[in-house]
C-alpha cells in the first residue's frame, strides 16, 4: 500500500491544470470558480501518513476548493479496541464495506494531487525497506489520486489530545504490470484526464467507482529508488 508520495507542483501549476481542464471540457469549472484556501502551498517531496497535504474538493455550485487536510481517514472501530489513538487509514480498497460507503458520496470525494508515489520494494533482491518511486514520466507530470475526505474528532496523537480535523485518504486497486513487479498487492487509483476528475467529483457512486481500476500497463515508470523523498 502507498504510504509515501510527493506533490512538487506549484499552486500556479494546479490552477493551470484546472484551466486546461476547462478548455478541454466546457462542463468543468471556470478558473474563477477555484477557491484557494491554502495560502502559500509548499513543495512536498515526501508526504507521509498524518501529514497535511493539498486536496481539491467540491464547493458550492460548480466551484472546486483547493484546501488542505491530514492524510488518514478514520479507522473502523473494530481495529481500535484497546488503543488510545487513531492514526488513520491512508488507503481504501474495500469500497463495499459499510464503514467506507458512508463517505463515497459527492460531498466527501476529493482529488489528491501528486507527482510521484512510492511503494516498498518486495523483489527478492531488494534491500529491506527500499522505496521505489513511480510517476507518469521522468518530468513528474501532475495527476490525481481518487480520494475521499471528512471532518472527524479523534485523538490522532496523544500529545495533541482530542482534535477535530479535516482528513483524507485515497482509493487503491489491483496493481498494473509496472507496479506489480515491485509491489504485487495494490496501487493507488490514479486519474489523469479532465473527464475523470469531473466524474470522480460529480458522478453518482456506481459511475464514480468504475474509476477504481489500475492504470494501463506502460503508463507508469520507475523514476527513483532508495530515497525517502522524491529527489526530483
Amino acid at each position: 500500500m502507498c504510504n509515501l508520495y510527493a506533490q512538487t507542483k506549484s499552486q500556479d501549476a494546479l490552477r493551470q491544470a484546472l484551466r486546461d481542464a476547462q478548455e478541454a471540457d466546457e462542463d468543468l469549472i471556470d478558473n474563477d470558480d477555484l477557491i484557494d484556501d491554502t495560502g502559500n502551498l509548499p513543495i512536498l517531496s515526501g508526504i507521509w501518513p498524518d501529514m497535511v497535504a493539498p486536496i481539491i474538493r467540491p464547493a458550492a455550485g460548480k466551484a472546486w476548493r483547493l484546501t488542505q487536510a491530514r492524510w488518514g481517514m478514520p479507522t473502523p472501530p473494530v481495529y481500535l479496541a484497546g488503543k488510545r489513538t487513531d492514526p488513520g487509514v491512508t488507503n481504501i480498497r474495500n469500497t463495499g464495506s459499510p464503514w467506507w460507503q458512508g463517505w463515497l458520496g459527492v460531498e466527501h470525494r476529493c482529488l489528491v494531487p501528486f507527482t510521484s508515489f512510492s511503494e516498498s520494494d518486495s523483489r527478492p533482491e531488494a534491500p529491506r525497506n527500499h522505496p521505489v518511486w513511480f510517476a507518469l514520466g521522468p518530468d513528474r507530470p501532475l495527476a490525481f489520486f481518487a480520494g475521499i475526505r471528512t471532518e472527524w474528532t479523534s485523538v490522532r496523537k496523544l500529545k495533541e489530545g482530542e482534535i477535530t480535523a479535516g482528513l483524507f485518504g485515497f482509493l487503491t486497486c489491483a496493481p498494473n504490470q509496472t507496479v506489480a513487479a515491485v509491489h504485487p498487492r495494490a496501487m493507488p487509483v490514479i486519474l489523469t484526464r479532465p473527464e475523470e476528475w469531473r466524474t470522480w467529483l460529480t458522478a453518482p457512486v456506481p459511475e464514480a467507482l468504475r474509476l477504481q481500476r489500475p492504470l494501463p500497463d506502460g503508463t507508469l515508470e520507475i523514476v527513483a529508488e532508495g530515497a525517502r523523498e522524491d529527489p526530483a
